[in-house]
């Protein structure tokens, strides 16, 4: 909605023809002895020792999956194998064209391209500098255990010894693999040779890597992040929103000077025909050439061409010349890199969905055995120079095999001996000081209408004489949010924020209602209506060293982003053993008044994710504080805010919301309402009516009820509730989520058995009904009211004389009803 650029209907309106740019398919046109010229024979047969090993290591891995040995060392491995023998030409040949700065982010089947990214990088990092990578991880243990049980041999290196064994044992989840066996073979990485990581979910790579192109960007990196998928991840709308998002037209047409151009994201589909059984081209696509595609994405076609994969040499030509592109700018780009995978799927593939004669004719392709023939008769080496490197690669696999089957020197991961290993991963509960940094604005904040505006208010939402102030005259729960998010984006240069209508509009609901006069473009944007990318690339900035604060403008969209949510942003903290940290905060409204899809409370289904921190706070004070903690951790957290709640002032501390910056511990259930009868544990929004339930039942029946903020989901620290159960022996738990499921439920689950013995009555839930949210006219009726807890108390826990008053029907039909379904 930039003013800037005019939407002119005699621009749009004029008839014309769209052109398109053509797609090379396979321009590759250097000849051997060029290459030979310009990369010298070293580099040449190093190339073929790369392949070799890569398909060597895949070849003993199949070994040990299907017949449990290779080379009569035994093994039993349980876990998953997804192999790409023959697309080897296709990795290798990428990573010959990468500085070990870039970064390619994998698939499921990426061991190929994690031991060519890492072999390139050995060979470009200096002695000292591979030296250094190899002692600072784990303090150095894996060094010494690889240089004590894996011989050095003239085809492999101390190393290459290194890559391989810290692979395989993590493939084998032993605990000195890569990432402490807690990724396994679908999500190894070891950043520090540029590999990050592989991903089981097919494309998911994608919007990871264009967050991490983003980030480079804004860091001023001179390298690139790499997609690497399948075919098949063209049929997933992820990878179509993150090339979208990557394509974005605002990096050219309103980034400030100096930080404009496109994102350096290379996305490298290796397009084997196949993804599982289904065939691509002419069965599952509508495309013919998978290039094709970039047409739809930008006026470039995203500098899309097809390669050969079946020869590293043009594959690393290519990627060369679009790596030199994204640098100078004029990203992103596409590569369609035609192989061919010589195995099944995996090892259970029976390979019914392909002809004999199919298979033959690719075999006759195979990239290793052609590109050796090359190099024989070019007179790069003998054929009995091929042969031996051949003997030595599979003596060195074999080697590495034999020392990661070795117990004593890749031991298995102790479970028994320390059972909450994998809960302590989970989080790492650390957190960044108070920022205090300058950082580049395009105002001074104090010029801002917004601050000048709230600096007029009060900061307390009591008057003189104890009445409650409007939001136009005190700061609001809006303001809360707003002053904590000003405060980090002011002082720390890697939070950017972004998502649906952030700037101009300042947000859907006027949080960020300001910033746009501050904040420059590139640290505050409008992202397209792409809420899985938006997540996706929210992840990949924070993986490559940045901080994301990001928004769904309903929580009912989570449903459009769950992977990124669920598998993405929840789980590379502990898969990496907790040696990356992914902090994201994502803001995620509960909607009013829309009705069924924009109006559902979800922190039950974002809280029972293990790796994501859940808060919904329900007052100014605590939104300001909680955001200033989200903003801060170095752990994901998913941020929910009630809509209802943004012109809420605040009536809890005298002195209301202080100007000053300062942070709540997450995880602390705060006392809005001291009593002695029932304790009433409440969930976000649900607070209110507590407080005038309890103000109701003391003036009415002389009730005292104790009134809880659970304020945040996960963590959440039970001992204020049981401390307070000991002393009423009452419990209700009140949430506006559908009762079955709930939060509420997990809760009451588990005070039930903390504080059973200090019970005396069941604890009772009170949820909205298990129905469709209703319109505005009806939500009365669907959300819990003060009503129905004065119901519940004087009926279930202090039973006393009680009116049918306000019209309220049979409390017991009605409870049935609202859990029928």
């Amino acid at each position: 909605m930039p003013k800037s650029i005019p939407v002119k209907p005699e621009a749009f309106r004029a008839p014309g023809v769209l052109s398109f740019p053509d797609v090379p398919l396979h321009a590759y046109q250097r000849t051997l002895a060029e290459e030979r010229k310009a990369l010298g024979d070293a580099a040449l047969k190093n190339v073929l020792r790369h392949m070799m090993i890569l398909r060597e290591f895949e070849t003993m891995l199949g070994a040990i999956k299907a017949r449990g040995s290779y080379q009569d060392i035994a093994y039993a491995y349980k876990g998953p194998a997804h192999l790409s023998m023959g697309q080897e030409a296709a990795a290798v040949g990428a990573a010959l064209a990468l500085a070990p700065e870039d970064h390619i982010f994998g698939s499921h089947r990426s061991h190929g391209e994690f031991l060519a990214k890492g072999l390139s990088a050995i060979s470009r990092l200096g002695a000292a500098e591979l030296r250094s990578i190899m002692e600072s991880h784990q303090d150095g243990r894996l060094l010494r255990t690889v240089a004590a049980h894996v011989p050095v041999s003239p085809v492999l290196g101390l190393a290459e010894n290194f890559l391989l064994f810290g692979l395989l044992a993590e493939i084998f989840m032993k605990a000195n693999g890569f990432n402490g066996g807690m990724g396994g073979s679908m999500h190894a990485f070891f950043p520090p040779f540029g590999a990050y990581p592989n991903n089981a979910i097919v494309g998911a790579s994608a919007g990871i890597a264009t967050g991490a192109g983003l980030r480079k960007k804004l860091a001023g990196s001179r390298s690139i992040a790499v997609a690497m998928s399948g075919d098949g991840s063209t049929g997933c709308g992820p990878v179509y929103e993150a090339m979208n998002f990557a394509s974005m037209a605002q990096y050219r047409t309103l980034w400030t000077e100096g930080r404009r151009g496109g994102l350096p994201v290379l996305f490298f589909f290796n397009n084997n025909f196949y993804a599982m059984g289904g065939q691509t081209i002419g069965e599952t696509m509508g495309w013919d050439r998978l290039s094709r595609i970039g047409a739809g994405m930008n006026a470039d076609a995203m500098h899309a061409e097809t390669v050969d994969g079946t020869n590293p040499l043009a594959v690393a030509d290519a990627v060369r010349r679009k790596r030199a592109l994204l640098l100078e700018g004029r990203g992103p780009a596409l590569l369609d890199v035609e192989c061919y995978r010589l195995g099944g799927h995996s090892t259970t593939d029976a390979n019914v969905y392909r002809t004999k004669e199919e298979q033959a004719a690719w075999e006759a392709l195979d990239p290793i055995a052609t590109f050796a023939a090359r190099l024989v008769t070019e007179g790069i080496m003998a054929q009995h120079e091929v042969d031996a490197m051949k003997a030595g690669v599979e003596a060195g696999i074999a080697a590495v095999l034999k020392a990661v089957a070795n117990p004593d020197a890749a031991p298995a991961v102790d479970i028994a001996g320390d059972p909450v290993l994998i809960g302590r991963l989970m989080f790492s509960h650390a957190e960044i000081p108070v920022p205090s940094g300058e950082t580049r604005l395009l105002a001074a904040p104090e010029t801002s209408a917004r601050i000048r505006q709230d600096a007029k208010k009060s900061r307390s939402g009591l008057g003189p004489s104890g009445e409650r102030l409007s939001a136009m005259r005190a700061i609001t729960y809006r303001d809360g949010l707003f002053e904590a998010i000003l405060h980090h984006l002011i002082h720390d240069e890697r939070l950017i924020a972004y998502g649906e209508e952030c700037r101009e509009w300042g947000g859907a609901f006027g949080v960020y209602r300001g910033l746009s006069d501050i904040i420059p473009y590139e640290r505050l944007f409008n992202a397209p209506i792409s809420e899985a990318a938006i997540v996706a690339t929210a992840v990949g900035h924070a993986l490559e060293g940045g901080r994301s604060l990001v928004e769904l403008m309903y929580g009912d969209f989570l449903g459009r982003a769950g992977d990124e949510v669920f598998n993405q942003m929840a789980k590379w903290q502990s898969m990496s053993a907790g040696s990356l940290k992914v902090p994201v905060v994502l803001r995620c409204s509960v909607g009013s008044k829309y009705g069924a899809q924009h109006s559902q409370d979800w922190t039950a289904l974002v809280a029972h994710i293990p790796g994501l921190k859940v808060l919904y706070p329900a007052t100014p004070f605590d939104a300001k504080g909680l955001m200033a903690s989200a903003l801060s951790s170095e752990d994901p957290v998913v941020f929910f805010e009630s809509q209802r709640l943004y012109d809420t002032v605040e009536t809890f501390h005298p002195e209301g919301v202080p100007q000053d910056y300062y942070r709540i511990p997450m995880g602390e259930p705060d006392i809005k309402r001291t009593g002695r009868d029932v304790t009433v544990l409440t969930i976000g929004p649900s607070l209110y009516p507590a407080l005038a339930a309890a103000q109701e039942l003391e003036q009415s029946s002389g009730l005292s009820l104790e009134v809880i903020d659970a304020r945040s989901l996960v963590p959440f620290n039970y001992d204020p509730v049981i401390a307070s159960v000991e002393k009423t022996g009452h419990l209700l738990l009140v949430t506006e989520a559908s009762e079955r499921g709930s939060f509420a439920m997990t809760l009451a689950s588990n005070l039930t058995r903390f504080a059973f013995g200090h019970l005396k009555s069941a604890p009772r839930v009170l949820g909205s009904p298990n129905w469709i949210v209703p319109g505005a006219d009806m939500e009365t009726t669907y959300f819990p009211q003060a009503d129905d807890i004065i119901q519940i108390v004087t009926s279930d826990m202090h039973p006393v004389r009680h009116s049918n008053r306000r019209g309220i029907r049979n409390w017991a039909e009605r409870l049935m009803a609202r859990n029928a379904l």
